[in-house]
Formats: C-alpha cells, sequence, structure tokens
C-alpha cells in the first residue's frame, strides 16, 4: 500500500509537521510506503512529484486551510482530515482507510 499526504494547518507551524509525523509514522506502523508533504510556514517542504502521485493506492490531505497545488491528485482516491485529527488519532485514521480499501 502507499500513502501520499499534505498537512497545513490556519498557522502553518506546529500542528502541520505534528500531523505529517502522526500520519507517517502510523502508516509505517502498518507497513505502508508513505510520504508526507507539508504546507507550512516554510513553505512546500518534501513536495510529492507527479510520478509518486501515479503509483499512490490513497491521498490524505488536511482539510483545515486549502491545500496548494491540489489538482495534481485529481483521480485518486482523497480522505480529508482535520489537522488535529491527524495528530491525534493517526493510527485509527489509518485503519479505517485500511478498511475503505479492502473493500
Amino acid at each position: 500500500m502507499k500513502m501520499l499526504a499534505v498537512t497545513s494547518c490556519p498557522s502553518g507551524v506546529a500542528h502541520t509537521y505534528m500531523a505529517a509525523e502522526a500520519l507517517e509514522k502510523a502508516a509505517k506502523e502498518k507497513g505502508w510506503e508513505v510520504k508526507v508533504e507539508t504546507q507550512g510556514s516554510y513553505g512546500i517542504e518534501n513536495r510529492i512529484e507527479l510520478d509518486e502521485i501515479s503509483g499512490a493506492d490513497i491521498v490524505v490531505l488536511t482539510k483545515d486551510i486549502a491545500i496548494k497545488d491540489e489538482d495534481r491528485f485529481r483521480g485518486k482516491p482523497i480522505v480529508r482530515v482535520g489537522v488535529a485529527d491527524a495528530v491525534k488519532k493517526a493510527p485509527q485514521i489509518i485503519e479505517q482507510i485500511a478498511k475503505k480499501l479492502q473493500h
């Protein structure tokens, strides 16, 4: 399973990076390949490229503010989560995604 994620929060600082770390950790614990792009106060870091998108099974986007260049994920299954939920409930989010993808 290959998951891509983009995290961002209104202030673009702590929660952006905490959510990225939590999602990455939870996905890796599940044995998934994962890459997380952050869109924070330092701009876009760890940018997800088009060739990475083509091989992705799922894309997780935080929904607290608009994600830059979101249209590049068109055609991929997208799950939207709040940045606070990504920080606090990443393992549960990954489990829910896994159940949906099994069907």
